[in-house]
């Protein structure tokens, strides 16, 4: 511990503490230390204990089909016995102990440089989890790596507070970023597994109910329980209490509970990009969903068709050879390209962007919806099917391959004949005197013939004695091996052909609205390469005003084109306005008072988004906890001067002794604790 503390181990992101606390510090690094030799030496010990002990596929005794497609890819070079093993060194359950086999070999083989980082103590348990369960599964070797090493290196920035919450986070953008349409396809097949589930309390008497639902979903009945928990009088509950119990009247006593409808609101943050048909990450409510579902949100919400049907449609036109739209695409007339793009020029040339509309909505709508990816159409035997049964049936062929293998092994050991006939396993294999033919004889000498050749009466050998058996086994082998070259032959052609329907999918994708959109640099450069429908829709939608689905106007945030800070929250008739004075646009003015003005109260609310206490990811609420950095009066009620937290981290700012709070012109806040860690926070960029 002693090394530790003088600075043999590298330092936490924001410092050692005196006393005590440094020592808990240091007891966590060799926590993380020791984890990581435990995951390699779990690793190890799976890799001394192979399948190939294991009875192969199909014979029996061996492992049930079911049961063998739905092990874990990873555990399949692994014997099954292992588990049991491990289970009886750590006292564990089955289901644990297989869940920290996978866990070591994707650590080991999968996220090498994140095992490394936590044998050193650069990350804790927690972010490996969230590493674990959103970049191990990218199946692209190169965009894995990349991945797991900018997620690494941003959760180890000097001077900030990463928690596994925030790395969730942060990992869900980068990997939607990366790979938006398979992340698509993973929404459209999680969506199947909706449902509910019920589980003991640790409390004898008491049941957790878990829900599984789309994040709309979630986020419109969290918002309804709690307005209708807001709407009862105070009488001793709680505000959870008051949520369940309106929960359970809702659903158990409907119509008997005399609770009025309510209105919810959704605050939805979504990319131009993401409206115009491209593949940005969105949030709803603070969470990170695919673009697909905020279109369909705000398709059901509003009435607009604010759908990448137009990008599908020229999807299957380039599929099919069709010309793909010019890059040069102009853009038309429209309200959107009279305000955003002249607006950009007025703010900040090459500086500033219209890069999210922010709608705040009723949730009226059901589940938001994915459609999946098909491969490009063609002469191939992959032709009219799903990625899904693509992967299905190569995987069978692979697994017939192994099998066949398996087989070839055991002719080669002599196990398969002795299994041959049950009657006769007591002759011993191979029979006293038999030897292999040997290929470095001279056929033309023979000297080793049998000098008392059988009599010509002596008839064929007996049909059932070894021998015959052998040479069925070695014919039998035989076929199998070459079934099963075959078999890998037409596994390979299928792995190759897939290979080219997805480039060409790629490439057809890449070159038509959607594609364009997605990789376009800019808003401007998304609005150019958007088809004028999808500019015609986004126009409409950011022209609604509340009422109907909307609960206000949708607004545009404005935000620099480099470190993606908010410059200003507006909406349409905002940026013509703008337009016609020639101002340009700027935060909402400092408000006379206490109390910040509705315009400068959504700003702030919009540029910080949850608190911004250092590793505090609680949204800032509805009302109230925009804090002064410099006390009000002797600072001015302004966005420079005003940051939003939770209600528990804003009373700690003004009650906890030997804390200070300092808040930049810029929005960074500096926290510093009484042990002397230091800690910054800066906006969420767009």
């Amino acid at each position: 511990m002693d090394d530790v503390l003088t600075g043999v181990a590298p330092a936490p992101p924001v410092g050692w503490a005196r006393g005590p606390l440094g020592l808990v510090q240091a007891c966590d690094q060799e926590v993380s230390r020791q984890s990581a030799l435990r995951y390699r030496a779990v690793a190890a010990f799976a890799l001394s204990r192979p399948s190939s002990v294991d009875r192969p596929q199909g014979t029996r005794g061996a492992m049930s089909a079911e049961r063998w497609a739905a092990r874990p890819e990873l555990l399949r070079s692994v014997s099954e016995w292992a588990t049991q093993e491990l289970c009886v060194a750590l006292s564990l359950t089955s289901t644990a102990a297989e869940a920290l086999l996978v866990r070591s070999l994707t650590l080991v083989h999968r996220l090498p440089a994140t095992l490394d980082a936590l044998e050193v103590g650069t990350v804790h348990g927690g972010h490996v989890a969230a590493l674990l369960d959103h970049v191990a599964p990218v199946a692209d070797d190169t965009v894995r790596a990349a991945l797991e090493r900018d997620l690494l290196a941003w959760a180890a920035r000097r001077g900030t507070v990463c928690t596994p919450a925030q790395l969730r986070d942060k990992a869900r953008r980068e990997v939607l970023k990366r790979k938006a349409r398979s992340a698509a396809d993973d929404l459209a097949r999680a969506i199947t597994r909706r449902g509910l589930s019920c589980r003991p309390d640790s409390c004898d008497g008491m049941a957790v109910v878990s829900a599984l639902l789309t994040t709309p979903e979630a986020a419109a009945l969290m918002a309804a329980l709690g307005t209708y928990a807001d709407a009862l009088p105070d009488d001793g509950r709680t505000r959870g209490q008051k949520m369940a119990d309106a929960l359970l009247d809702l659903v158990l006593r409907p119509g008997e509970n005399g609770l009025s409808p309510v209105q919810v609101v959704l605050n939805v943050v979504a990319p131009v990009g993401a409206l115009l048909g491209g593949d940005q990450p969105c949030e709803i409510d603070g969470q990170v969903v695919p673009a697909e579902v905020v279109r369909a949100l705000l398709a059901a919400l509003t009435g607009a068709r604010v759908t990448a049907s137009e990008a599908t449609a020229a999807e299957d036109s380039a599929t099919e050879d069709a010309p793909a739209p010019a890059e040069d695409t102009a853009v038309e007339d429209t309200a959107v390209e009279d305000t955003a793009v002249e607006d950009t020029a007025a703010e900040e040339p090459a500086s500033a962007e219209a890069s999210a509309a922010e709608a705040t909505a009723e949730d009226t709508a059901g589940p938001g919806t994915a459609e999946g990816v098909s491969l490009v159409k063609g002469e191939d035997p992959l032709r009219g099917l799903s990625d899904a049964a693509i992967a299905q049936h190569i995987a069978e062929l692979e697994a017939d391959a192994a099998w066949w293998a398996e087989i070839e092994r055991r002719v080669a050991t002599g196990e398969l004949y002795a299994d041959l006939d049950p009657a006769h396993d007591d002759e011993p294999w191979p029979p006293p005197g038999w030897a292999p033919p040997r290929d470095d004889l001279d056929p033309d000498d023979h000297s080793d013939d049998d000098p008392d050749p059988p009599p010509d009466n002596a008839g064929p050998p007996e049909p059932d004695g070894w021998w015959a058996r052998a040479d069925a086994a070695v014919n039998d082998a035989g076929a199998a091996l070459l079934d099963a070259e075959q078999a890998v032959g037409r596994a390979r052609r299928l792995v190759a052909t897939a290979e080219r329907a997805d480039t060409a999918d790629e490439i057809a994708w890449a070159d038509n609205p959607a594609g364009r959109v997605t990789t376009a640099a800019d808003a401007v450069t998304a609005l150019t390469a958007a088809t004028d429908d999808a500019r015609l829709h986004l126009a409409g939608l950011l022209g609604r005003t509340a009422g109907g689905g909307l609960a206000d106007r949708p607004r545009i945030a404005v935000t620099h084109a480099l470190t993606g800070a908010l410059l200003t929250l507006t909406d349409l008739p905002g940026l013509r306005r703008a337009t016609r004075a020639g101002t340009g646009l700027h935060a909402p003015a400092a408000t006379d008072g206490y109390r910040p003005g509705a315009a400068l109260d959504r700003h702030v609310r919009a540029r910080d988004r949850r608190c911004r206490f250092p590793g505090c990811r609680r949204p800032v609420p509805q009302r109230g906890e925009l804090d002064h950095g410099t006390p009000w009066p002797a600072g001015p009620t302004a966005a420079a001067n005003l940051t939003g937290f939770c209600t528990g981290h804003h009373r700690g700012k003004h009650q906890a002794p030997g804390w200070t709070h300092t808040l930049q012109p810029d929005g960074t806040l500096t926290v510093t604790t009484p042990s002397g860690l230091t800690a910054t926070t800066e906006p969420p960029p767009y």
